[in-house]
Order: structure tokens, then sequence, then C-alpha cells
């Protein structure tokens, strides 16, 4: 939003190539916006620091003064009202000295060139980090904006994670620039607005910011929807005119119940803020005339006793709602905000929404993580701060966690909008410790907040003593058992269910590393048959070895020897190829072909097809290795592999039409597998079934397959409308071909099935 400008700082040194000409502002300054820019401003609402703190918020004042001379806003302001601005945003909420310099040097190091290690000098490593933090990253280095963007955004919640001042002067900078807007382009606009209302109004709720969530959120709204903000004005306007006898009156009648009970309280009338009644109206298909609780009371009283004491005052005043009681005191949320919340009946049948809380509640309520700051130095205040900032600490805890499993920028933020769950659900551990969830966690979500080994050996759930699915939804109030097994690893297909950042990295992270190893071992195998061909055998990893494999690291552009394995795993690098050029190198270095080794890879090798020595199949293969879904291969069909691209090993049979047709596109991505001797499993295949129509049928066909001690895991009949016959398909897991055949011929011997058939691509 700044013309970028700079000049020297004095007591620093900057090289040359910081300057650039300064740009007039867009139109002659005013007296006021001169006052705007002077410390004076911002010296009023920082009564709350010693002499010596406001010295240091000088100099840092004088310093960002220095570093932004010749610099504007798009509205033609002087750019260091921006960081003023910011500041004071900051002081309301009591935040320290170094957050304040912090957010008045917050744009130094982006706008003007001046590094990380003249802050640290001039105001201390604190304060530099601090500023560092909020520093975005150099767009150069990466190829797309929303790279760049997210990789920003880890940034600065990582460093918000070290400390969460960063987050606060990051809100409070997106605050004011929300607030002035006007000025800027309209397409910018659009952008930063949209950005605002997905990522930094959900992380100010997440912390309890409430207050500027609202706002955050009615800036984003007027900037990316105007016609519709102005229409829900008006009409807001207009209600409010209509109904303010009503809001009087209950007012008064709620004044006057509290008197005579001789309960202190203050009460105010509040109102939906217009974005909130614009998601009610699209979420739940309203009209605006629908929407009847666009007007509430908040109740504030002294001790935590008197809220419940006002909420039996108000039950008496007015008939509540069922099911719209909330206690929010006994149970706080993700947030640490705490209340009452209690719908009642007015005198004229129209639904009114009241909040009773105490005064630190309150400022929790409104200001979240940082009444930590408002309230550390008042007798009541720490309970409540620290509240929030606990529940705020384990929020920031869990981003660290996700992103020690997450390496890519652009899936660490997507796991972290996940997180940035407007609802939740509070449910209870067995031992009745309460977890909050976002709705719409599961058994899994469940598990993995408990701990990461419960989830990763997750097999099955209780809810409230009953059994249930592990993709249920989970609701207020359950009690959740985890039933664990040692030999259990998480399932991708939890992937399509968990609603947590956390689960969902969790998952991420451990099949990509099982992934990893698996692929890592399939690699140095082929690598080592491929070279066996050769008369060779693997160079140690150490000593006489070392020099070759970081000559052939070198040669395939992979980082280490056992990303070179992965690669080969996977199939981005062919065995062959690779083997060849390893080979060349090792002659090089004197080493040559072995006469006992040459012979054992080339009896090895098939002549009939191109070879990179033998696999063996057993079953205990996990993700680098599958069985195409095509022709669904078992022990004793004769099968072939084809190393896709990054796609690990695939095994077809070797009569399979969808694998010839691989095999002519490209032969040189084909070895020889075969079966294991002991397999440690039993495998599906593909079994077709005509049979009569009639009572009974499938309970046959289900009697049949047990008979000859088979499974059915699943059975298609298609969408054709029943006539004599129908065609059943039915996916069989049998040990091998012998096994399929004895349960081909059981199923042939019932009167029902008139012919049987293995489905082939």
């Amino acid at each position: 939003m700044a013309t970028r400008s700079t000049t020297a700082v004095p007591g620093l040194t900057k090289p040359a190539a910081r300057k650039r000409p300064s740009a007039p502002p867009a139109y002659p300054l005013t007296p006021g916006d001169a006052a705007a820019a002077s410390f004076a401003a911002l010296t009023v609402k920082l009564d709350y620091l010693d002499a010596a703190d406001i010295r240091r918020v000088r100099d840092a004042y004088r310093f960002a003064d220095e570093a932004h001379l010749g610099q504007f806003r798009a509205s033609g302001e002087p750019y260091i009202t921006h960081p003023i601005a910011v500041a004071g945003l900051c002081a309301e909420w009591k935040l320290d000295a170094q957050a304040i310099m912090a957010a008045l040097m917050h744009d130094a190091m982006e706008d003007c060139g001046i590094s990380k290690a003249e802050l640290i000098e001039r105001f201390g490593a604190p304060t530099a980090d601090l500023v560092d933090g909020l520093t975005k990253l150099d767009k150069l280095r990466f190829s797309t904006r929303e790279e760049s963007q997210a990789e920003s955004f880890r940034k600065m919640l990582l460093a918000m994670t070290r400390d969460v001042r960063v987050i606060l002067v990051k809100l409070a900078d997106r605050l004011h620039n929300m607030r002035t807007m006007d000025a800027v382009a309209a397409a910018k606009r659009t952008r930063i607005a949209a950005e605002t209302l997905e990522i930094y109004a959900p992380i100010a709720h997440r912390l309890g910011l409430n207050q500027t969530y609202r706002e955050l959120q009615e800036l984003s709204f007027k900037h990316l929807k105007p016609w519709r903000e102005a229409a829900l004005s008006k009409a807001v306007q207009k209600v409010r005119g209509h109904r303010r006898d009503i809001v009087d009156r209950i007012q008064k009648d709620v004044e006057k119940a509290f008197a005579q009970a001789k309960l202190k309280a203050q009460i105010f009338g509040r109102e939906k803020t217009l974005y909130s009644i614009y998601a009610k109206m699209r979420e739940k298909h309203l009209s605006f005339a629908q929407v009847n609780d666009i007007f509430g009371f908040r109740i504030v009283v002294g001790t935590l006793p008197e809220c419940y004491m006002a909420l039996g005052v108000l039950h008496q005043l007015m008939k509540p709602v069922p099911g719209r009681f909330k206690d929010y005191i006994a149970i706080p949320k993700a947030n640490g905000y705490q209340s009452l919340h209690t719908t009642l009946v007015s005198p004229l049948g129209t639904a009114v929404e009241f909040q009773i809380r105490t005064e630190p509640m309150h400022a929790v309520a409104e200001k979240g993580i940082a009444a930590h700051w408002l309230y550390k130095e008042s007798d009541d205040g720490p309970a409540q701060g620290t509240e929030a900032q606990r529940l705020g600490a384990l929020w920031l805890q869990s981003l660290i966690d996700i992103q020690d499993e997450t390496r890519d920028a652009g899936e660490f933020l997507e796991h972290v909008k996940i997180d940035l769950y407007p609802d939740a659900v509070y449910v209870f551990t067995p031992m009745s410790k309460i977890l909050a969830l976002p709705r719409g966690a599961t058994p899994v979500d469940f598990a993995y907040a408990i701990h990461t080994d419960v989830g990763d050996h997750c097999v099955a759930a209780n809810v409230n003593g009953e059994p249930v699915p592990l993709r249920a939804e989970l609701r207020s109030g359950d009690v959740v058992e985890i039933i664990g097994a040692p030999n259990a690893r998480p399932n991708p297909a939890w992937l399509n269910f968990v609603c947590t950042g956390r689960a969902r990295s969790k998952i991420r992270h451990y099949l990509k590393n099982m992934e990893q190893e698996e692929s890592q071992g399939l690699g140095e195998k082929m690598l080592a048959q491929a070279l066996r061909a050769e008369g060779l055998s693997l160079p140690p990893e150490d000593g006489s070895g070392v020099g070759v494999w970081q000559q052939l690291i070198r040669w395939t552009g992979n980082k280490s020897r056992d990303d070179l394995f992965v690669d080969i795993g996977v199939g981005r690098k062919i065995a062959t190829i690779v083997a060849t050029r390893l080979a060349r190198l090792l002659a090089e270095g004197g080493v040559r072909a072995d006469a006992l080794t040459l012979t054992m890879g080339r009896y090895a090798v098939d002549d009939s097809a191109p070879s990179q020595g033998l696999v063996l199949i057993d079953g205990s293969e996990g993700a680098s290795v599958q069985l195409a879904p095509c022709c669904r291969p078992i022990p004793g069909d004769a099968i072939v592999g084809n190393l896709g691209r990054g796609e690990g090993l695939t095994v077809h049979t070797a009569d399979c039409s969808v694998g010839k047709r691989l095999l002519e596109r490209d032969s040189e991505r084909w070895m020889r597998v075969d079966w294991a001797e002991q397999p440690t499993r039993p495998f599906e295949t593909a079994v077709s079934l005509l049979v009569k129509n009639g009572k009974g049928v499938l309970a046959q066909v289900a009697s049949a397959v047990s008979q000859a001690e088979a499974d059915i895991t699943h059975i298609d009949m298609g969408q054709e409308p029943a006539s004599e016959t129908t065609e059943l398909k039915l996916l069989l897991s049998v040990r091998d071909r012998l096994h399929l055949a004895e349960v081909m011929r059981t199923l042939k011997r019932s009167h029902a099935v008139l012919r049987v058939a293995r489905v082939k691509p």
C-alpha cells in the first residue's frame, strides 16, 4: 500500500541500492495528517508503560519515521501514520514495549531494506525477532503468488508459536489496513478482503479476539459484497427503528428484576453484525424477515456465582426456549471464551438471547489471548487471562506438531485452515477429561487429539458404551473410548472423513514415511539385482564405496543414496540405467566383474522379456507395491511388474490386456516378478456369476463360498431390473489359484448358479 522509498537512518550505514525516488502525496497533506504522524497521538495510549519503556518506544518511532521518510500510502497520507495506528491498536490491548516497538517498525525490513542485524544492534534480539516474524518472505524465490503467500503464512504462524505477540501485531496491522482500504485498487481490495475473511478473521476467533474477529468480518464483507452489505445495513436500520420500543421495554423489565433481586449488573443491548446475519441467511436459506435474533443483551455481573443467580432471575422473568441454554462457564470454548447463553421468549413473542458473564470473562470474550496482558496485574484477572493463554498455547503447539510432519507450505496452510473452525463439540474421555473438537469430528480425530500413538493404533471405538464406526460423527457430551491393537497402522481411507488438521497431518506423515521406507528397500533390491546382471555387487556405503556413491548421486541429481533408492523404488529412475552407470564408475575405479555373480545375474534373466532382476511378492508389501485392480492377480498366476512414474511397482497378470498395452508403450519399465513360496495373507480376485432369480439365492451363494473357506468382500448386482436371471459380481478373498478353483467348483454345484467365471479385463 506504500510507494516504497527510504532515506538513511542516522547511526546506521545502508547500501546505496536501497534508496528509491520519493513519491509525492496524492493530494496536499492537511494539519490532521501531520498530527496523526506525530508521536504525541500514540503517547496518550501508553500511560501504562514506565518512563524507560516510553523512551525505548520513542526511539523506535524515530527510527521508523526516518526509515519511512518519503513514503506515502495509497490515500496520500505519510506512511508513518500506518505504523502509529497499528501501535495504537496494540496499546489498547496493553501489550508490552517490545510489541509496541515491533508494531512501529513492522514494515521496516520489508519496505525499507533494513536488516535484522541492524535491528538487533539497535533494539535487541527480542524486538528484532518480532519484526522478522512479521516480515513476508522474498517473493523472488517463488514461482507463484500462492506459493509465496503460503510460505509467508507458514513463517508468520511459526513465529507466532514462539511468541504470540507476532500474531497480535499482525492482526492489528491487518485491521488498520482493512479500515483504510477505500483508496486501494478494486482488484487488490477484493484479494485482501478474501484473504482476511479466510485466514485472519478465523485466527482472531481461534485466539478469542472476538471484537477484532467481528470487525475483520464486517470490513471484509463490506469490500467483498458491497451491494449486499449496503442492502442489509438499510434493512437493519429500518428494523432498529421499529424494534427500539421492544428493546427498551425488555431492558427496563430486566433492570427492574435485577434491582428487586438486589443483584448488581451492567446490562448492554447488542446487535448481530451484518456479516453474521448474512451468513445465517445463506446457511439456513432464510429471508431477512425470518432472522429473529438480530438483537440481544449482554449482562456483566461481579462474581461467578452471580452469573447463575442472574440466570435464575431471567428465567423467572421470561420463559426460556428449550434446548437453547449453553453453559460455557463450566465447559469453556476452545479459545477460552466463558459465558452463560440462554434464549428467552419476550412478552411480544420474539426470541431474545442473553449472555451472562463476569468482568474478567468479558475481557477474555472480547480480547481473548490479549487479555493476558490486560489483566496480568489485577487480582481476579490472571485466572481468566491464563485460561485463554493456556488454550491458545494448546493450539499453537498443534501448529508446531503439524509443521513437524508437513514439508509443503501449501499443505501446512491447508491443515491450519482446517483447524480454524468456528464451532466445536465437547466430548469426554473414559477418565472424564473434556476435549474440544471441531463440529463433524470422528473417533479418529479424538484418538489423535489424545496422542499420536493412540491414533496410529486405533482399530475401533465405543461411544457411550456402544460400538460405532470410526467415521461416526461425535456429539457434545459423548464419552469416547478408543480400542487399539499393537500391529494396527493408519488407514489411507481415514483421510476421507477426519476433520482436524492434526489428525490429517499425522496420517499423511505416517503414510509418507511408510511408503518412503518401503520404496527405499524395493529400490535398493532392484538396483542390486540389476547390477548383478553386470557381474557386480553394490559397493559399501562407507570406506572405499563413498567416492563411487557420491559420483553416482551427482550424476542422478539426488540428495543422498537413500533418496536414489526411493526414486528407483517408485519408478522415477530405471534400475538398469543406473546400474549401467554404476558399473562404469566401478570399472573406472578398478573393480572387475565377478564370474560367479555374473552367472547368477544372467541365470535370473528371462530372455523373453526385459528384466531388472526378480522381485518376490508375498502380500506383506505396502504402498510401494500394488496389485493391479484391472486383473487382480493371485498366487499361481503368471505375473509381470510395471514400474510406474512415481507410483511404485504395479503387478499385472501376464495375460492382462491393460498390462500388454502398457508394455507396448514403454517396455523399459517392465520387470520380472514372482510369487513367494509362502504368501502372508489372502488375495482378492473378481468372479462373475449368472444365477436364477428366486428366494434365498444370495444365501445359497454365500453358503457355498463359506463352505469352500473363502470370504466375500464385495457384491455388485448391477442396476438392471430383476428378470429370470441376474449377473452377480463377487470380490472373493482366496489363498491362491487352487483355492479359487475349489470355490468355483463349490459354486457350480449350487442349483441357483448357472455359470461361474473369473473376471478378466
